[in-house]
């Protein structure tokens, strides 16, 4: 039995995908990363001083969670044991933490337990973790590409650091691959494989900062390539092109990438950048994202931002939705591009946002007086009798089409609101209340 296990193992290894094999065994072979996994940095002294800290590793696929979980385990010299938060429940994490309440028991091993996609797990599940990360009966390794602070419940994230781990750089996956095609114990040294410079250069873009892309991808690459007559496979840029036929955007409709993404949007609509809106919009329309989502943000930002520098930004973002429920993807992008550009290029204000927002702190905090007499409108003649109604003055029976008048309760009357900027359309609300002004004042 011992034996078939064995070379059961033997056979895994060796039919494993190239990302699997080449997975680096130790921080001297660990490529990126370097805020943690960098000589003399703080996170990888902890490690090689055998006593490292429950945690949870934060960031996208293909950087290196697992790796390190596996690397900590062994420097550490701990017990690794490993749960997926996809097909694990409770059962599980009682059967794995029994086992680690004995082998520390009758051999004083620490355990480090490694779940992956920890924010799967339900706050139950969660917490039936908790006391043993706390007694040290466990080490608790989770790995995310989910922020932590919405996705692990507060107890355990309390006891844990929380180390986040970022997009690997062109160079380090270029680095990365260069080592699998040298390597002939675990990666393809043996093939004999030729990568051409513009090959390597669109796999590295390929990959998006994730290894195990670009690891299989090359593979897949070098799998479908014949050798010549030197044996040499030569791996040209068409041949990569087919083996990965469309990069996966990495974007979450539900998580960060959702959110950062809409919100570098927005900021590039505010900040006048046409060009770095319309990437960011193509970014969201590629990963599948609803494009109605994005035209009910034009709405808002057209009016929070703009407003009224440009009162027709409003009309253009409403009518890019109605366009978008209209005829869909792929046409809407269409008006969705325009209407972005629009609204990046349109003179911007917010000062009627900034005046709702003081006439709302006026109606939060101070006294709620009744609407004015004159305001009122007499529809029965006991409220003619009441005086509704009286003094009000018909704005269109006065030059101007205006008539000065109090709009406001008698707590707040004296109290300004709307404050024109001198932003595009504004300029001239500006002048004509200006006027309107010295036509009121002139009256007093």
């Amino acid at each position: 039995m011992a034996l078939f296990s064995y070379n059961l193992e033997q056979q895994l290894k060796h039919h494993a995908p190239l990302a699997a094999r080449m997975r680096p065994r130790s921080f001297d072979e660990f490529v990126g990363q370097e805020h943690l996994a960098g000589a003399g940095r703080a996170f990888r002294r902890a490690v090689e001083s055998g006593m490292p800290p429950s945690m949870v590793l934060w960031g996208p696929p293909g950087t290196g969670k697992t790796t390190l979980a596996l690397i900590i385990a062994s420097t550490a010299r701990a017990y690794f044991s490993s749960l997926s938060a996809v097909s694990s429940g409770v059962a599980d994490l009682r059967k794995v933490i029994k086992e680690a309440r004995d082998r520390l028991g009758q051999n004083g091993q620490r355990t480090i337990l490694f779940i992956d996609e920890i924010h799967r797990f339900n706050k139950a599940q969660q917490d039936v973790v908790l006391p043993y990360v706390e007694d040290g009966t466990i080490t608790l390794i989770g790995a995310t590409t989910e922020n932590p602070s919405f996705e692990v419940v507060s107890p355990l994230l309390s006891r844990s650091r929380v180390y986040t781990l970022h997009q690997l750089a062109g160079e380090e996956i270029g680095l990365i691959i260069d080592r699998a095609l040298e390597d002939e114990e675990r990666g393809l040294g043996r093939l004999r494989i030729g990568l051409m410079a513009a090959a390597r250069e669109f796999l590295v873009k390929f990959s998006n900062g994730d290894a195990r892309n670009a690891l299989n991808a090359l593979e897949l690459a070098a799998a479908s390539v014949d050798t010549d007559q030197g044996g040499v496979r030569t791996i040209e840029t068409k041949d990569v092109e087919d083996a990965v036929q469309q990069r996966a955007i990495l974007y979450d409709k539900a998580g960060d990438q959702h959110y950062d993404t809409i919100s570098a949007y927005i900021k590039c609509l505010r900040g006048s950048d046409p060009d770095g809106a319309l990437y960011w919009l193509a970014r969201m329309l590629e990963a599948g994202e609803d494009p109605l989502f994005i035209v009910r943000r034009m709405v808002i930002l057209a009016a929070e931002d703009i407003g009224m520098a440009d009162p027709q930004a409003l009309g253009v973002a409403v009518a890019a939705q109605q366009a978008v429920y209209f005829v869909g993807l792929p046409e809407g992008a269409i008006p969705m591009a325009q209407a972005t550009v629009y609204l990046a290029t349109a003179p911007k204000s917010n000062s009627s946002w900034a005046a709702y927002g003081r006439a709302l702190n006026d109606v939060r905090n101070t006294r709620t007086d009744p609407v004015p007499l004159h305001l009122r409108n007499a529809v029965t003649g006991l409220m003619r009798d009441m005086g509704y109604g009286a003094g009000y003055k018909y704005a269109h029976d006065y030059p101007e089409h205006y008539a000065p008048q109090q709009g406001l309760p008698d707590s707040v009357k004296d109290h300004k609101y709307y404050e024109p900027t001198s932003q595009g359309y504004e300029t001239l609300v500006k002048e004509m209340l200006e006027k309107l002004k010295e036509v009121r004042d002139g009256n007093k």
